[in-house]
């Protein structure tokens, strides 16, 4: 293990790494890798409690702090009472992080066998073995999106470990089918689709419009990429975040043959090749003792097939692995992982005996993590308050009030 002490402005920031099996629980296999994280405090609050902060994605690493102003912007509010670990993700990071240069170096069966044991229930082994390090009998958490399936996870093995439990668009489905949840995220965008549209009409030409390009080839961007239909349709994504709908408005304002447009288009696009697990094993995250088999390409509606203008959001399609170059090369990869039956990640039975103090963000106009089922599992957890609100939307936890919020909930200090 690493221990290193530096300041950030006026943040103190401790490095830490440990060596971790890569495969929990299997002594006969000997890999192993390197899990890094950040211990971050504030001046006079070196011996506050721990607040372990759990990224969403999969495939993303933990944002790193700054001060004055503050990065990520929750973080003045998280210092007030905790001193905070920003945890890379295994696979990310700095936590031995997986790219282009794993798939020459161990071929696709063997790289996808690898990102099998990336998964939310290895993390928490992780996280464990973190916390054992740091020396904390308890801590706790705050789940953003997948970093809230995470905290599932750790309360269905570890709710001992826990002292509190934060969750910000992070409460998942609960023995529910991944067909079922991209079946529900598309009415999310059919939705949130049409509401945009009403606000600025005119788009909707807009979008048909590009649709009709990406159709004839006639958009290439500045990677070379040539777009696809389904590539354009995944904008739907900037409408999930309190300000993405002002880039959405921003983008299509723009003439297509621009620099200006296809630059910003590029940087737009979701499951780019800069975090290439995000797009090789994000339904996992939904995979409760199931393979995937391209659920989000499966259950694509009739009318989204019929109307290109219908916006799709955090919906992998199989077809970005043979048009989107960055992800050309993960082909194998991502369609072994398709097809891999992934292990049981929650156990309802466990999370209904945790006794876990805290509270969960749930966002009634969420595209991401569907209402309907994160109420279903806000009442699996008897220790969690649930803040159901349209005030925000998945991006929340961005906002200056939300963790406060939280915070206040968990301890009964007010009620909005």
């Amino acid at each position: 293990m690493t221990v290193t002490t530096r300041r950030v402005q006026d943040l103190t920031v401790e490095d830490h790494t440990i060596t971790v099996p890569l495969v929990w629980g299997a002594a006969s296999d000997t890999r192993t890798i390197e899990v890094y994280a950040a211990v971050v405090a504030r001046s006079g609050g070196e011996d506050l409690p721990y607040l372990l902060f759990l990224q969403g994605g999969p495939g993303h690493e933990a944002p790193r702090p700054f001060h004055s102003p503050s990065a990520p912007s929750w973080l003045d509010a998280a210092l007030e009472h905790y001193r905070v670990v920003m945890l890379d993700q295994r696979g990310t990071g700095r936590s031995t992080p997986v790219g282009d240069e794993d798939l020459a170096a161990h071929g696709a069966a063997d790289l996808a066998e690898y990102i099998t044991h990336l998964r939310a229930d290895s993390i928490v082994r992780d996280c464990e073995a973190l916390r054992e390090h740091l020396g904390a009998q308890t801590w706790s958490t705050l789940g953003q999106s997948f970093g809230g399936f995470t905290t599932l996870a750790y309360l269905s093995t570890d709710a001992a470990s826990l002292r509190e439990a934060y969750f910000t668009g992070g409460l998942s489905a609960v023995g529910r089918h991944p067909d079922e949840v991209y079946a529900l995220t598309y009415d999310k965008l059919r939705s949130g689709s049409e509401r945009y549209y009403r606000r600025f009409p005119h788009h909707r030409d807009a979008v048909a419009r590009l649709a009709d390009l990406a159709a004839d080839g006639a958009i290439v961007l500045p990677g070379g990429e040539v777009l696809s239909v389904s590539r354009l349709r995944s904008l739907g994504m900037l409408l999930g975040s309190g300000d993405g709908w002002q880039h959405l408005y921003a983008l299509l304002e723009q003439e297509p043959a621009t620099n200006a447009f296809r630059h910003d288009l590029a940087e737009a696009l979701p499951f780019s090749a800069r975090n290439p697990l995000y797009y090789a094993f994000h339904e996992s995250s939904y995979a409760d003792g199931v393979a995937t088999n391209w659920s989000a390409d499966r259950m694509l509606p009739d009318d989204f097939a019929a109307d290109v203008t219908l916006l799709t959001g955090e919906h992998v399609r199989r077809e970005w692995i043979d048009t989107v170059p960055g992800l050309r090369p993960w082909r194998d990869v991502v369609l072994a992982l398709a097809g891999f039956e992934w292990p049981k990640l929650y156990d309802a039975a466990a999370l209904q005996a945790s006794d876990v103090r805290g509270a969960a963000a749930v966002y009634v106009n969420d595209l991401y993590v569907p209402l309907e089922f994160s109420l279903d599992t806000a009442a699996l957890l008897p220790g969690v308050t649930p803040w159901i609100t349209s005030e925000h939307e998945h991006s929340g936890l961005r906002e200056g009030d939300v963790l406060p919020h939280l915070f206040d909930l968990a301890h009964g200090r007010r009620v909005r």
